[in-house]
């Protein structure tokens, strides 16, 4: 009988449960804390730390025992896991995009937020993590504690479709010395040491990872330039050729804990960084970018201050810069025009013999490529405190302030073209064009809100969380968002839950204040806002068998797009495109997770999710985000300490954006495999990981018909790691 491909990963993954099943009644029998970790306590919903199951708010948390036993070895591939979000990859410096619940951020990612110990590590100039990022390496992460939803009327600015807090080890989560090391597919190694211990009084935890890898090699068979050679009858694209992929990496963090004291600080290098396919879908094999983030905070918290009162405070800062270098366009490239002199010098710059031919004539090239430098430095100072007051019976009263000064205070643009807002780049000598035409300019943004939070015990099994948070921008004004949840146990086994929250996001200074002909910054323009209703269900069917089920559905506006400038009398464009508050978009969906502990050696999990947006202006898909996802997970426990983990991750029907005409976007099943020992205290431990086993054919949608054949991802790929614990 000919099976299907695509329903092979799957059969494979039910032989395997049923293989390795049988051999669970031999298998050692450990607590399944010690597997998994405390699952049950999440802190990202209310600020303090609470049952999952009555938290107010749809949320996930994945632990560091978890993590090591899905086999994830950076925050990408764990994220992938959580119901409800996807994580694609734009095809420039092949940057993650963190999409949940149907709202993709287009090609950048600022509705979401992303926290490292509650703090924003989301940068100004775009309003996500950063082009530089790289990947997050996961052995110096306790816990990571997702929110699906709004939560500005908590954390504020850019928690709109999301939140994502990363919580690093302290002494308690990382006892003793860890060394360890990983080797795997695309020349990638991975070297790293970590501490817990007592200095004296002072709880003490260090960490420092050290990796490389030249990343995967994947074709593009056509780009952006492949269009242009046809075009302006130049041969000079480097497609058919392999995206760029490869990074250096260094990160530290130093964690130091007395009595109710905290302090943390932080170190993030990525260096050498590839480009992906291009910035401007044009194959760059020789861009290198590096991003560098230090990141320090101070906080004291005191829960029991005094009767009824709790106090706490945090001053951080953040410093992050990058520098990129980028081939535009390939050399020899060509665009449509005839000007070869630089308006700068007035002095030909350009060799002609070197340039495309048209019909017309000679056309504007660039010998050595389109290359530009762009960098930008940021400095972020936030200070805060909290209150908590439980001297009204029922009630617990949470009332917080705080003050942002966020300063992009150095910006400096070389390149060897000049923009124009009608017609072709003149190419032009590699100057110093910062004073002339940067990509933007140093801007300082100062933030000041206040929020409120009351957590009411109004009856027995009832519980209404309602909370208030406004922000004052200096450049934009004010917006306000507030939350309401009401929690009832229904019975003993079953929570459910109805959410309403309003949130929003900035805009960034990228929107607001670039300068670039292409895309023009604007000072007036407005934050996005959501309105979102979630009703939510979690019910323990049995003793070993836990369900959740979340029904939601969002209403966006306000969204920030790019819109043509056109002269009202003649109807031409004359300015390019501005950034304007000109999109609307809602969406509906629901999503079901199950974990059943078999017995005390096996567990399986899995959560299906189903999403579908609507751009308001069109009336059809608002594109990118799968309609339908599938994870299902099995870990098995053997004698000696082992343990199997089995994962297929199942994405499909994903649509175009509007305008888009090209087909459906490719659905895809992917199964890994990975075995470890579960690690004891002084001594070694093992894992080896098969990631895309069956070396399903992954591809994430560009936004555009510049790459007609979409970003290719990872083919099958492995690794090995071995790590010694004193």
């Amino acid at each position: 009988m000919n099976t299907p491909y695509k329903i092979k990963p799957l059969i494979a993954a039910l032989l395997l449960t049923q293989v390795t099943g049988a051999f669970a009644q031999d298998l050692e029998e450990e607590d399944l804390a010690l597997v998994y970790g405390d699952k049950h306590t999440v802190s990202i919903a209310t600020g303090t730390k609470q049952s999952l199951r009555r938290a107010p708010s749809v949320a996930t948390v994945i632990t560091a025992e978890d993590i090591a036993a899905m086999g994830a070895t950076e925050l990408n591939e764990v994220l992938e896991t959580v119901p409800g979000m996807h994580v694609s990859n734009f095809g420039s410096r092949n940057m993650a995009n963190y999409q949940i619940r149907g709202i993709a951020g287009s090609t950048i990612n600022p509705q979401v937020l992303i926290l490292q110990n509650g703090i924003s590590v989301n940068t100004l100039y775009r309003g996500d993590k950063g082009e530089t990022w790289g990947s997050q390496p996961l052995e110096n992460i306790a816990r990571i504690e997702i929110i699906r939803g709004p939560g500005s009327a908590l954390y504020g600015a850019d928690a709109f479709s999301g939140v994502i807090n990363i919580i690093t080890k302290t002494a308690a989560d990382a006892p003793g010395t860890e060394f360890g090391v990983r080797a795997g597919s695309f020349n990638s190694r991975d070297g790293w040491v970590q501490h817990g211990g007592k200095l004296g009084p002072v709880d003490v935890a260090a960490y420092v990872h050290v990796g490389s890898t030249d990343g995967f090699r994947e074709i593009v068979p056509v780009d952006a330039q492949s269009a242009r050679d046809k075009s302006f009858g130049t041969q000079v694209s480097l497609a058919p050729g392999a995206v760029n992929t490869g990074y250096d990496a260094v990160d530290a963090n130093v964690d130091f804990g007395y009595d109710k004291w905290r302090l943390r600080a932080g170190y993030k290098l990525r260096d050498n960084l590839g480009t992906g396919v291009g910035v401007s879908s044009a194959l760059d094999p020789v861009g290198q970018n590096r991003g560098e983030r230090v990141n320090a905070d101070l906080s004291w918290n005191d829960t029991q201050f005094s009767e009824n009162w709790g106090l706490g405070f945090n001053a951080s800062v953040l410093q992050f810069t990058e520098d990129e270098y980028l081939q535009l366009s390939p050399p020899g490239s060509s665009f449509d025009g005839k000007n070869l002199v630089s308006s700068i010098s007035g002095k030909i710059i350009a060799n002609p013999s070197l340039c495309g031919r048209t019909s017309t004539g000679l056309i504007s090239c660039f010998p050595l490529g389109m290359i530009g430098n762009p960098e930008r430095s940021e400095r972020q100072l936030r200070i805060s405190g909290n209150a908590s007051y439980t001297g009204f019976a029922g009630h617990n009263l949470r009332l917080g302030l705080g003050h942002e000064d966020l300063n992009m205070y150095e910006v400096n643009t070389h390149k060897n073209y000049l923009l124009n807002a009608s017609g072709p780049p003149t190419p032009t000598a590699f100057i110093d064009y910062s004073a002339i035409q940067p990509h933007t300019l140093p801007q300082r943004r100062k933030v000041d809100y206040l929020y409120l939070q009351d957590e009411w015990n109004l009856a027995q099994d009832w519980t209404l969380t309602w909370g208030v948070r406004h922000d004052r921008y200096s450049d934009f004004g004010g917006t306000t968002n507030p939350r309401l949840a009401l929690v009832w146990d229904a019975a003993l086994d079953l929570t459910a839950k109805l959410l309403y929250g309003q949130a929003f996001r900035a805009p960034t200074f990228s929107e607001q204040y670039g300068v670039n002909p292409v895309s023009n910054g604007n000072p007036k323009l407005k934050p996005e806002s959501i309105h979102t209703l979630e009703a939510a269900f979690s019910w323990q069917a049995r003793q070993d068998t836990q369900v959740n089920l979340s029904v939601f559905r969002y209403e966006a506006e306000d969204l920030i797009r790019t819109k043509t400038n056109i002269d009202p009398l003649t109807g031409a464009t004359v300015a390019g495109a501005t950034f304007q508050n000109t999109g609307k978009q809602h969406g509906s969906g629901v999503e079901i997770e199950a974990i059943w502990d078999a017995n005390r050696s096996l567990r399986l999990t899995g959560n299906y999710s189903y999403q579908d947006s609507i751009d308001d202006a069109s009336g059809k898909d608002a594109g990118f985000v799968p309609h339908h996802h599938l994870y299902l997970r099995g870990d098995w426990r053997f004698t000696g300490g082992w343990l199997a983990s089995t994962q297929v991750n199942r994405v499909a029907d994903r649509r175009r954006a509007v305008g888009d005409t090209r087909p459906q976007v490719p659905d895809y099943t992917t199964v890994d495999l990975t075995v470890r020992t579960v690690q004891k205290q002084n001594q070694w431990g093992f894992a080896a990981s098969l990631r895309n086993l069956f070396n399903a054919d992954v591809t994430e949608p560009s936004a555009n018909a510049n790459i007609p054949n979409d970003y290719p991802m990872a083919p099958r790929s492995f690794w090995l790691q071995a790590t010694y614990k004193l």
